[in-house]
């Protein structure tokens, strides 16, 4: 924690990860930011007592660079970076498809490069982010990247060849489950309900749920049979989500989303 750390791009995400590194021990005076608006470089300096520099000086001064762009803005970024960096650096990409080696090929040979793919519950610290190392990342700058995201959640390492996955399942995950509250929200108002008392009604079921899938080791299956009485009114709603074909819909939209990372580490 003593290593100096730039967040660049400190939008949504970016600034997730700074609060996150503040309240896991990091001190300000050990943390950089670089903004595209003066205006949010002010808001940042005043809420976190952190230094706003340009993108040229972070790649100067920081140990660590933590890439939180846009994946369309990615090569725009190392264009700037390159001149800089030197091999000694570590260089994080938090951009949705982009591949280490694409960094990689702009950097002097041997810079450490890793991608992560975290999802917006780092907001509130519980994310998860999904950990690759690139061709010169050492063991050490694996866990320096875990310390770094595990300040805003769970971490979890696999190979960059499975991260066009991970993107589709945990990097877009939340947009479903969004998506899915949203439409048994509508439902709940068809059925009589109030619009505050069917949001809380689904939304805490949606966290009950949530806390037994990762508390009581069951299977899902199991725990949707706990809830299946044979005849009851849960076996009805399940007919009828098979009957239209949600759970192929979901298959369908996951390697959609998949392909889509494909596309954007392609292009």
């Amino acid at each position: 924690m003593t290593q100096k750390v730039a967040v660049l791009g400190t939008g949504k995400i970016g600034e997730a990860l700074l609060s996150g590194m503040l309240r896991a021990g990091w001190a300000p005076e050990n943390l950089l930011v670089t903004t595209r608006r003066p205006e949010r470089a002010e808001e940042l300096r005043t809420r976190y007592a952190v230094e706003t520099v340009t993108n040229a000086d972070a790649a100067k001064h920081a140990d660590t660079l933590i890439l939180a762009c846009k994946p369309q803005d990615m090569g725009k970024l190392l264009d700037e970076l390159t001149p800089h960096v030197t091999k000694d650096r570590l260089i994080i990409s938090a951009a949705a498809g982009i591949t280490t080696a694409f960094i990689e090929d702009r950097l002097t040979e041997g810079t450490p490069v890793i991608r992560v793919m975290p999802n917006t519950p780092v907001l509130v610290d519980e994310g998860m982010s999904v950990i690759s190392a690139g061709t010169h990342a050492t063991p050490e700058a694996l866990t320096h990247a875990e310390e770094i995201f595990g300040a805003v959640g769970k971490t979890l390492h696999v190979p960059e060849s499975q991260q066009d996955a991970c993107t589709a399942l945990s990097g877009s995950g939340p947009a479903y489950f969004f998506y899915l509250v949203e439409a048994m929200t509508d439902a709940g108002i068809l059925l009589g309900l109030p619009r505050d008392k069917a949001h809380d009604l689904i939304v805490q079921a949606a966290i009950g749920a949530a806390v037994m899938l990762r508390d009581s080791g069951e299977h899902p299956v199991k725990l949707r049979e706990n809830v299946t009485s044979p005849a009851g009114t849960t076996i009805n709603a399940i007919r009828e989500l098979e009957n239209h074909g949600v759970r192929a819909a979901l298959l369908s939209a996951l390697e959609a989303a998949r392909d889509r990372s494909r596309e954007l580490a392609a292009g």
